[in-house]
């Protein structure tokens, strides 16, 4: 195929319109076209005088090379995915703790090549989890087992849904390709950007789950895994607790993949307790910022495209004379501040967007980073402590009722209790109490935080705000531990996996779900 790059749109148009252009100009015969398809579209903003999209087409046509003279076209060949061996002599059972994308694209790897996994997972089916995180947003009552962190879905349901990722590997592909199969749009493969919406997740994951059960595979909900046993080092047997009735089940299996996710401290304590090798590793806590997803838009694309662009996002990084970093995560344009707590009297916020981002406030994670050293203890569990420290000191603050500490960003610049909200309004339900988030906040927290925001505002007109609003506190962007695992993924108990966000090997839903394809490749394997 030949890909044609750098198609300037300035008019809101279909594909089938933008490819009519590129045809047009470099007089393509259609006829010789035996298919084609968008492969990039971005917003170029970087000129707010020229702001366009940016396209690229690839195209399967006669007599290619005749039209590699130009600038724009290239040659490409498509990136195939790896094949899995399968080791026929090698007998599995295999069993998957957690039904994140971890979890899910594990087990969706293991039925395509045959097997037949059991998912264990503590929260409740994706529809059912969606009624407890209602019920706590409506009514402020959480259910500790089934929640924004914990359920099928995973922690990345209730959130933009982004699909975008650091990593290059070829099965991003396949993880694009397989939630369109299950009823993502097809925009999603190739937006610079994409994303899907809490609201298209929910029916995606359900659509997973159903093929999975079709194909023999087996999910447990409201089942709690809390125990495994070894023989000759290796996993022969795990005990899972069933929350409905309080029963314990032994499951025998030979290949068990560890998909926790990032707030499974019961987890970690236990499969540290039982001899698996775990380590403390850098994380980041901060607060959520909201701004008006209007002054966002304007800051980001001028007032002088004609356009129909989407709610503008944005991503920032400061590197602090102190040595430390401040950053942007998980931005949701045109979101909510999401309720996120998973344990009792603690307050854990993140934000979430549907699919058209189309609400008020712009929100995002303005993080500093933590390292191991600033941790109280050398328990490789220590980061656990410092997340609950600053957790329950939100609770206390916003009141001990699940509403959540906010604060002006003038207020919190100057360190005095906010007393009034101005121009944005808090998003976070079940309620917000006024508050100082230095009272908090460690110092090298706070400081870092109001020197960042203060950067962010010469990169992104506006960020600073006075009346910005911060919402604490953001603690759980990604995992505080890391399972170890070797080159063949496994731990240091034969037959054990370590997979995903929460054993510290991935950070979204894409790389979450790359990782699980390559944890159960490698079972197979």
């Amino acid at each position: 195929m030949i890909r044609v790059s750098n198609i300037k749109i300035y008019e809101d148009i279909s594909d089938e319109e933008v490819f009519n252009l590129v045809v047009k100009k470099y007089k393509i015969l259609t006829e010789n076209v035996r298919e084609w398809h968008i492969s990039k579209k971005s917003i170029d903003a970087r000129k707010k005088d020229d702001v366009h999209y940016s396209y690229s087409i690839d195209i399967d046509i006669k007599n290619e090379d005749k039209f590699l003279k130009y600038k724009n076209i290239s040659k490409i060949k498509d990136t195939a995915i790896p094949e899995i061996q399968l080791n026929m002599n090698k007998s599995i059972k295999p069993v998957i703790i957690g039904a994140g994308p971890a979890g899910l694209f594990a087990a969706l790897t293991f039925v395509q090549n045959g097997y037949k996994p059991i998912i264990v997972e503590q929260g409740q089916s994706v529809e059912e989890r969606k009624k407890s995180v209602d019920l706590f947003i409506n009514n402020g009552i959480l259910n500790t087992n089934s929640n924004v962190q914990f359920g099928e879905g995973g922690a990345g349901t209730f959130s933009d849904g982004k699909l975008t990722s650091g990593i290059s590997s070829p099965y991003c592909k396949k993880v694009l390709k397989e939630f369109v199969n299950f009823g993502a749009p097809e925009q999603i493969l190739y937006l610079t950007k994409p994303h899907i919406g809490t609201d298209n997740l929910i029916n995606i994951i359900k659509n997973m789950r159903e093929y999975i059960i079709s194909c023999g595979g087996q999910f447990l909900f409201n089942t709690k895994f809390i125990d495994f046993e070894t023989v000759n080092n290796s996993v022969s047997k795990i005990s899972v607790l069933h929350l409905d009735n309080n029963c314990i089940e032994t499951i025998e299996t030979n290949v068990l993949i560890l998909a926790i996710g990032h707030s499974s401290r019961e987890t970690f304590k236990k499969i540290h307790e039982k001899g698996l090798l775990l380590e403390p590793k850098n994380f980041s806590v901060g607060v959520r910022i909201e701004h008006l997803q209007s002054e966002i838009n304007k800051a980001q694309y001028g007032t002088i495209t004609k356009l129909k662009l989407p709610p503008a996002d944005y991503k920032l990084a400061y590197h602090s004379p102190s040595g430390r970093s401040c950053y942007t995560f998980c931005m949701c344009p045109g979101g909510v501040v999401m309720p996120s707590s998973s344990e009792q009297n603690s307050i854990v916020t993140n934000g979430m967007s549907y699919f058209a981002r189309d609400g008020e406030n712009a929100n995002s994670a303005v993080l500093v980073n933590v390292m191991p050293s600033d941790f109280s203890t050398n328990n490789p569990l220590a980061g656990i402590d410092f997340q609950k420290d600053l957790e329950e000191k939100a609770f206390t603050l916003g009141g001990s009722n699940y509403f959540a500490p906010v604060q002006r960003f003038e207020d919190f610049y100057n360190n005095v209790k906010s007393k009034f909200i101005g121009c944005v309004k808090p998003s976070y339900k079940p309620g917000f109490t006024l508050a100082n988030l230095n009272d908090i906040m460690p110092d090298f927290v706070s400081s870092t935080l109001k020197e960042g925001i203060k950067y962010f505002d010469t990169k992104l007109h506006g960020f600073s705000n006075p009346d910005s609003i911060l919402t604490g506190m953001e603690t759980r962007s990604s995992s505080p531990v890391r399972i170890l695992r070797d080159e063949n993924l496994v731990s240091n108990i034969n037959g054990i996996y370590p997979c995903g966000e929460g054993a510290g090997y991935a950070g979204g839903i894409m790389s979450a779900a790359v990782d699980g394809i390559k944890c159960a490749s490698a079972a197979i394997k």
